[in-house]
């Protein structure tokens, strides 16, 4: 026991302590996209197991997910009859490059102005160190946690998780919970909290049309065949009408349009178009009508060319005759769109409509994703509202992302429980860019409110 007497006083008292050792773990450079980096991503897992047991956490174990690490740890001394909730993160990295862009170097972290400047300061290590240093407040001066929980922490987030679907499946009873709490998300402002209730889904194609058998002279051959660029811009402007909106037979047969309690949600949003166009340099939105740019960017499906290539496009001239194109197109998807399906509406779409002359081929990729939603009324949610107003002095906004996160459909239906995100960083701090940040102040912040979750849960259940 310390000389503090409740997990509030002991977070306070320790305040600089836990700063110090966020910047410890953030000097290990867990990047888990490069090869190279692996042996890095095993110590960040031995870091974070290291500070689970020394938080308190009685069983705590480095498995393997794939021959990843990821960390498991349990606290279950609150007995049968409390709630048990599984608490997710990731320990690995975003690359740095550009890394001339950054003011200090990305794994020797600094504190400027009250901010913690390093890679994976924001995403995730500064917020997923949070629940733990609550979860010591707590066992070092009550001596036991308020409900039952338990810890995963993974080492692949940032290269999409993809054996996290095969852990899940190896490891459900140890895994098994009332729902998760999710330390990986954000709050809406340093002054308005936020709960995240929905992610889009995903769905990847790649488009590849082959026309002759080599490319051409453009003079002699030019009129006579078909032009594969040409035909796939064809064939791309033929999945959307002018007005935005996806004109690929059966893509909308699966979703669900949102309600009119979840628009009147969404319209108590501050929402300024007119920044929004201007902050993108663009003169104005686009986008399918009938919604407003929150309700296409959180509630609609959307079908977007992610990059195009074929012939010449070197500087200069070059009169050639393409034999191939190429597109890579990605779809955000919504409640209750399958990946699957989508993919195969997309694959009858291009057989049927590729121009004459060229042979299209429709290739899927393996990192589908299916969309999220979790009811607002959840128990988690009212649990972690009711903390964030207390603390913020405001009720929180519930918001969605077009963004996907597929570990909360992964955990929904594998181990049939929602995911709450109940995370501090905020989107100015550079996630994923040149000189990202946490500010202490959310490092504190975020403390406070894990430590009041452990309360709340255990008294509303």
């Amino acid at each position: 026991m310390t000389e503090s007497t409740n997990p509030s006083d002991y977070l306070a008292e320790h305040g600089e302590r836990f700063t110090r050792e966020l910047l410890e773990f953030l000097a290990i450079p867990s990047i888990s996209a490069l090869p190279d980096h692996a042996p890095h991503v095993a110590a960040a897992a031995d870091w974070v197991a290291d500070r689970l047991r020394q938080a308190g956490v009685p069983t705590v174990e480095v498995l393997s997910a794939g021959g990843v690490p990821a960390v498991f740890g349990e606290c279950l001394e609150a007995g049968e009859a409390a709630p048990t909730i599984l608490v997710y993160g990731h320990f690995d990295t975003q690359p740095v490059d550009p890394v001339e862009l950054w003011t200090h170097p990305p794994f020797e972290p600094v504190i400027r102005e009250e901010r913690i400047y390093a890679r994976g300061a924001s995403d995730d290590k500064g917020n997923m160190l949070i629940p733990i240093l609550a979860a010591e407040a707590w066992l070092k001066t009550v001596g036991s946690l308020p409900i039952n929980v338990k810890f995963l922490f993974e080492g692949e987030e940032e290269v999409g998780s993809p054996h996290v679907e095969e852990f899940i499946l190896e490891h459900q009873q140890r895994l098994a919970c009332d729902y998760v709490v999710s330390a990986d998300g954000g709050q809406w402002s340093e002054d308005q909290p936020n709960l995240l209730v929905g992610f889009k889904g995903l769905c990847a194609v790649e488009i590849d049309l082959v026309g002759p058998n080599r490319d051409l002279h453009s003079g002699q051959y030019g009129g006579t065949v078909q032009n594969p660029i040409h035909a796939l811009a064809r064939l791309i402007a033929s999945m959307r009408d002018d007005q935005g909106r996806i004109t690929i037979d059966g893509f909308y047969d699966q979703v669900i349009t949102p309600g009119e309690s979840d628009r009147e949600q969404i319209a108590t949003i501050p929402q300024d178009d007119e920044s929004y166009a201007n902050g993108l340099g663009v003169d104005e939105l686009f986008g399918e009508p009938g919604y407003s740019t929150l309700e296409r960017a959180w509630c609609r499906p959307t079908l977007e060319v992610n990059g195009t290539w074929g012939g010449f496009t070197d500087d200069g001239v070059k009169t050639v005759l393409p034999s191939e194109a190429h597109a890579k197109i990605t779809c955000r998807l919504v409640p209750d769109q399958d990946p699957a399906m989508v993919a195969e509406c997309i694959r009858r779409h291009v057989e049927q409509h590729a121009p004459p002359g060229v042979t299209a081929t429709t290739t899927v990729s393996e990192s589908g994703a299916r969309p999220y939603l979790v009811p607002g009324d959840h128990p988690g949610n009212l649990a972690a509202g009711d903390v964030l107003q207390e603390l913020y002095g405001s009720a929180p906004y519930y918001t969605r992302s077009g963004g996907t996160l597929p570990i909360c459909s992964l955990l929904r239906e594998h181990l049939d429980v929602y995911t709450v995100i109940f995370s501090f960083a905020l989107d100015d701090e550079r996630a994923h860019a040149p000189d990202e940040f946490f500010r202490i102040s959310s490092f504190r912040r975020g403390q406070q409110a894990w430590s009041r979750l452990w309360q709340r849960i255990a008294e509303t259940g």
